[in-house]
């Protein structure tokens, strides 16, 4: 063995790494990998506790490269080991700075869950801290989180608190302008217009003559902010007047993301105009800036797509790029799922954990649960459902913003499995499996999804397709307990009548737990308040259950169910409580909670800088 290196030697090195990588950042060739794989070997093989922030800092730019590339997978790793090195050393700027970058990788794979908690974490770090500017940064992320994943009242609270973080402070003024575009960019979902127009002309306001690039690109997002709020407001000309000022900026830019805002805007404003044939062609060249330059806006120009050919009165044309839409979001929200949760799965077993079982042995426990007619280890099976567990929610949230929802239904679904005799390792099955139900709503495009008028018939045979979905999400998954919870992710909207969806099943031939789900669900639905509907009273949902027995519901079942829940509001009390109780294990709940709160007690000051009108 050769002599230990010196803490100096150790510091020396270590800066060395870090302008390489920072180098390498700037300036990417093909060597960057190796560089970063290298510089990874030679930290692990360093002694802890010596020059952290440097090795901290290495770790950091290390993933920043990955994630620059587009390769967030593997920046995870050297970004989790960063977090817990910072968190080791008590260092609170690095924590904060490491914590929000893991929310940022997390946000960039579509795992609302997991970035939620890396933000929530960084935002209590940043309260430690004297400098505001910390907090600044966590919020503008996590609206950004919330934001895409169709969360926009949300995300626009979250941006208003990086606003009052940012504003006077010359250090900030990119979060400041950019949290202003992004509160713009939320409004057109959120409804709150007047807030959105306010903050986007702020937005110009602040950038009122820009030379650099990346400042004409900040003007041009908030002149085609403006534009779609005042064609939303029914400001036609005033709308083109901001539309114009966007190709002005895009003509002073390379072809990419500004050519396509403003092809995108210009399109839209001239259907809104009645010059129809010019506005689609517009349109659709934007859809091939789109997947050209900015991949992420193919969803976005899709729904412009559909809006203007319905405008121009071609419905089964808008029907055509609606159906692509959905599509794209399925095969998008399945793949991201199924990644997501054979990373958890790998993690688990990476981490040594008694409950992680490889991907090649699955047949194994299959067997094994086969042969012995019983679950087996359930904290084995909690732990490989937590990941879905957490997306089930995240698709309720547009409905459900305590996420409690599925965790109410699965607890009804197995009580009232276990009233009818079902097995006790079935019943705790339909406990979990029930929470997934609605999963296939993560790929259901959000116009339709945050419509607030009735849907018409083509929104609605798109809205359906939410159970196929989720099967298959699941079904891709090959876990031997998932088998229960496809059959309910597909057949829960089965009626007893065979009038149901998606395969008009009747009777027997609906899977008894989809037909034990589809009450419980029914039953949460009414009982609690949607941004659509009042909640019922509890008297009012049976009698309404009553009525569907029959038709919707099974009768046996439907009178098994009217009997229970009496009886259980009467041996436990506050029905809400007891079958929620599986929510208050949920980090990702607990840190929704945790943030609500912070945005409730700066409510007041940002209501008093004049953010919302």
């Amino acid at each position: 063995m050769g002599a230990p290196v010196p803490e100096h030697g150790i510091t020396v090195l270590c800066a060395e790494m870090l302008a390489r990588l920072k180098q390498a950042l700037a300036e990417p060739d093909e060597a960057t990998q190796a560089l970063c794989d290298e510089t990874v070997r030679q930290l692990a093989g360093l002694p802890k506790g010596v020059a952290v922030d440097l090795h901290i800092e290495c770790l950091l730019t290390v993933a920043h490269i990955h994630y620059i590339a587009t390769r967030s997978a593997l920046a995870r790793g050297p970004v989790g080991e960063a977090v817990e090195l910072a968190r080791s050393a008590g260092d609170d700027p690095l924590l904060r700075k490491a914590l929000t970058f893991q929310g940022v990788i997390e946000m960039e794979s579509g795992n609302l869950p997991a970035s939620t908690t890396c933000f929530a974490e960084a935002l209590q770090v940043a309260a430690r801290m004297p400098s505001r500017s910390e907090a600044a940064v966590v919020w503008n992320n996590l609206g950004l989180a919330l934001q895409r994943s169709t969360l926009h009242a949300e995300a626009q609270q979250c941006y208003e608190q990086a606003v009052v973080l940012a504003d006077g402070i010359p250090s900030l003024a990119i979060v400041h302008r950019g949290a202003l575009n992004n509160i713009a960019s939320c409004a057109l979902y959120s409804g709150d217009l007047a807030a959105g127009v306010h903050a986007a002309e702020q937005a110009v306001a602040m950038n009122p003559a820009p030379t650099q690039a990346s400042d004409r690109l900040s003007r041009a997002i908030s002149e085609a902010n403006l534009a779609r709020l005042l064609l939303q407001l029914g400001q036609t000309d005033a709308a083109a007047g901001h539309a114009q000022a966007c190709v002005e900026q895009a003509e002073a830019l390379p072809a990419g993301r500004c050519e396509f805002l403003s092809t995108l805007v210009n399109g839209m404003v001239a259907v809104h105009r009645g010059r129809a044939e010019a506005g689609l062609v517009q349109l659709k060249r934007a859809l091939e800036l789109a997947r050209r330059h900015v991949p992420s806006e193919v969803g976005e120009t899709l729904l412009a797509c559909v809006d203007g050919y319905r405008r121009a009165g071609q419905a089964d044309v808008a029907l055509v790029y609606l159906h692509e839409l959905l599509a794209l979001n399925r095969r998008a929200r399945e793949d991201q799922v199924v990644q997501q949760h054979r990373e958890h799965v790998a993690r688990l077993e990476a981490s040594g954990s008694p409950h992680a079982v490889a991907a090649p042995d699955q047949h194994i426990l299959s067997h094994r649960l086969a042969l012995s007619g019983v679950l087996g280890d359930r904290d084995q099976v909690r732990q490989h459902m937590v990941l879905l567990e957490q997306q089930s929610v995240v698709a309720e949230l547009h409905d459900d913003v305590t996420g409690e929802h599925c965790y109410r239904v699965g607890r009804l679904a197995s009580l009232l499995a276990r009233e009818i005799g079902l097995e006790e390792d079935v019943c705790f099955l339909i406990d979990l499996a029930a929470r997934l139900h609605d999963i296939g709503k993560l790929a259901v495009p959000q116009t339709i999804m945050l419509k607030p008028a009735r849907l018409d018939e083509q929104e609605r045979g798109v809205m359906q397709t939410h159970t196929l979905a989720g099967a298959e999400i699941l079904a891709r998954l090959q876990l031997p307990q998932m088998h229960i919870a496809e059959e309910i992710a597909r057949h829960h909207h089965e009626y007893w009548n065979g009038k149901g969806y998606p395969m008009g099943l009747a009777r027997d031939a609906i899977p008894i737990a989809a037909r034990v789900t589809a009450l419980a669900d029914i039953f949460d639905a009414l009982t609690h308040a949607r941004p659509y509907k009042a909640a019922w009273s509890t008297t009012d949902a049976l009698a309404e259950v009553r009525r569907l027995r029959g038709q919707q519901f099974d009768p046996d079942l439907t009178d098994v169910f009217l009997a229970l829940v009496p009886r259980l509001q009467r041996e436990v009390g506050d029905l809400d409580t007891y079958l929620a109780a599986g929510a208050r294990n949920s980090p990702f709940l607990a840190a929704r909670r945790q943030i609500a709160a912070a945005i409730g007690v700066a409510q007041s000051t940002t209501e008093l800088l004049g953010l919302r009108r």
